[in-house]
């Protein structure tokens, strides 16, 4: 039975259900709401309902009414990592789009099991939640980047400190935060690294602290630096990274507050932009234009985020 738009909702919107009603999925519903009508499921109908009125949605009985109903044309997957496999695959196999929220997976096997229901299927029906792809900083930086000329070093730098408490208490830093910076190393050298090397210092498992050494083809070298254990201002601002080539230097703030440029005797300097941030805008724009027309390969796709989680998971196997 074909349903009603919800009260509110323009007519002729791609209807998205959203699983998982936590902080994220209220971030993704904010920037998704004016461009689609949203249904949402969460293992509390409580806070389904609550999104749902929030947002003039439409809360679901569950997870499998999501897939069963025709009017779902994609799901926006933000429960926690333990549930992202088999609720990815399991979207994908009834013809949904998916976007799902990272870490993608949380091991090789579980890449393997979203990698196989991918196969045949067009490259825009998974996008992978990776904010940082998006961010507005990080166009302005890669339009620098042939200014100074062939990639010598990349070092990425968020020292800060954070208790979770949530379902990100069971994962690493690395995992759970750190694959931002990873994603983020990736998208500028924009190749997969030859090498990884790791070191876990400080107490704790999972860990609280990752230092990652990357070697690559080309003979560059990347390094991150990401902890929760380390005092800082809030948010970690004014802590700095940079990208070295062979002919000049971009220095950012590690947020992507600002970017400074110095490549033979030029000097630039850039602030912002700090409309869309984060990215969250143009994200969700590329994950509804991937829904509208699958055949188009998003920014973020299963590649990208394959790429990254091996890094991640190189990493660990060094412990």
């Amino acid at each position: 039975m074909t349903r009603e738009p919800a009260a509110g909702a323009a007519p002729g919107l791609p209807t998205v259900a959203i699983v998982g009603c936590g902080r994220i999925a209220r971030v993704h519903a904010a920037n998704l709401a004016p461009r689609a009508r949203l249904a949402f499921t969460s293992r509390s109908s409580e806070s389904a309902q609550a999104l749902a009125a929030r947002f003039s949605g439409e809360p679901l009985a569950g997870f499998d009414e999501a897939l069963e109903r025709p009017d779902v044309a994609a799901v926006a997957i933000c429960s926690p990592v333990e549930h992202h496999t088999a609720q990815t695959v399991a979207a994908l196999e009834a013809g949904k789009s998916v976007l799902v929220e990272k870490p993608m997976a949380q091991s090789r096997a579980e890449v393997e099991a979203i990698g196989r229901a991918l196969i045949g299927r067009p490259p825009g029906s998974l996008m992978v939640a990776e904010n940082y792809l998006y961010k507005p900083s990080l166009g302005r930086l890669r339009a620098w980047l042939p200014e100074i000329g062939p990639l010598r070093r990349v070092r990425i730098s968020k020292l800060t400190r954070q208790q979770p408490s949530d379902w990100r208490v069971g994962h690493g830093a690395l995992l759970e935060g750190g694959i931002h910076f990873v994603a983020l190393l990736g998208a500028i050298v924009g190749a997969e690294p030859a090498a990884v090397r790791a070191d876990f210092p400080g107490a704790g498992d999972p860990e609280r602290h990752a230092s990652l050494e990357l070697e690559y083809p080309s003979g560059a070298r990347g390094e991150i630096r990401y902890g929760w254990d380390t005092p800082s201002l809030p948010g970690g601002i004014l802590q700095h990274s940079f990208v070295e080539g062979e002919d000049g230097r971009i220095v950012f703030e590690s947020n992507g507050l600002y970017l400074a440029l110095r490549a033979g005797r030029g000097f630039g300097f850039r602030l912002g932009p700090l409309a869309d941030f984060m990215g969250f805008g143009a994200m969700a724009r590329d994950f509804l234009g991937s829904v509208r027309n699958p055949a188009r390969r998003p920014r973020s796709d299963f590649d990208t985020a394959r790429r990254d989680l091996e890094v991640v998971f190189r990493a660990y196997d060094t412990r």
